[in-house]
């Protein structure tokens, strides 16, 4: 029986043991993710693995560390065409503990470690999730769109409000020399 709960982890043991947790877990675990599908893929799996690293600096004071692996594929919304599009996300990512939040605040800032605060209860599906949204396309567009968008008014009014308002420079036209204006 493996004695590390990904939502409960706690990070010193884990990293300690140099223990590995893997497995597949569906979209519908990820709300998050899952919203950024509009609900399609829901039974797809998100398969991620993470590693427990634990390293000793020149002092002798203990470093623990959390590799991370993840890939899943996200049916989004392509944004030329407005169809679902299947964009593989994966994450590669290793991350340095520390004791406190102040901390790792700091160290982060200065550092180019990704840098967390240890905790006996961290959410390693929280931070799968994280990791994933970060991954996730500004602009998500199929390489070659399987239909063209159409662009039509989405306002039935449109064209009757517009043919029914006067041009606002119709007035302008008056007063041009040889249009019946002053001149």
């Amino acid at each position: 029986m493996n004695a590390y709960h990904p939502r409960h982890l706690d990070v010193a043991a884990f990293a300690g043991a140099g223990a590995v947790l893997e497995r597949d877990d569906a979209q519908a675990d990820f709300e998050r993710v899952l919203a950024e599908t509009d609900g399609r893929g829901a039974d797809r799996a998100v398969h991620w693995r993470a590693e427990g690293e634990r390293q000793e600096d020149a002092s002798g004071h203990a470093r623990h560390w959390l590799h991370l692996r993840a890939e899943t594929v996200l049916s989004l919304t392509c944004q030329r065409c407005l169809e679902p599009v299947d964009m593989p996300l994966a994450v590669e990512r290793s991350f340095r503990f520390v004791s406190t939040e102040a901390q790792a605040e700091i160290e982060d800032e200065e550092s180019q470690e990704d840098v967390l605060a240890i905790s006996r209860e961290f959410d390693l599906l929280a931070l799968v999730e994280d990791e994933l949204l970060m991954e996730l396309p500004l602009a998500p567009t199929h390489e070659n769109c399987p239909s063209q968008p159409s662009f039509t008014v989405a306002d039935a009014d449109f064209k009757e409000i517009a043919e029914d308002k006067p041009n606002p420079f119709a007035a302008l036209a008056a007063l041009r020399p040889g249009k019946g204006g002053k001149g």
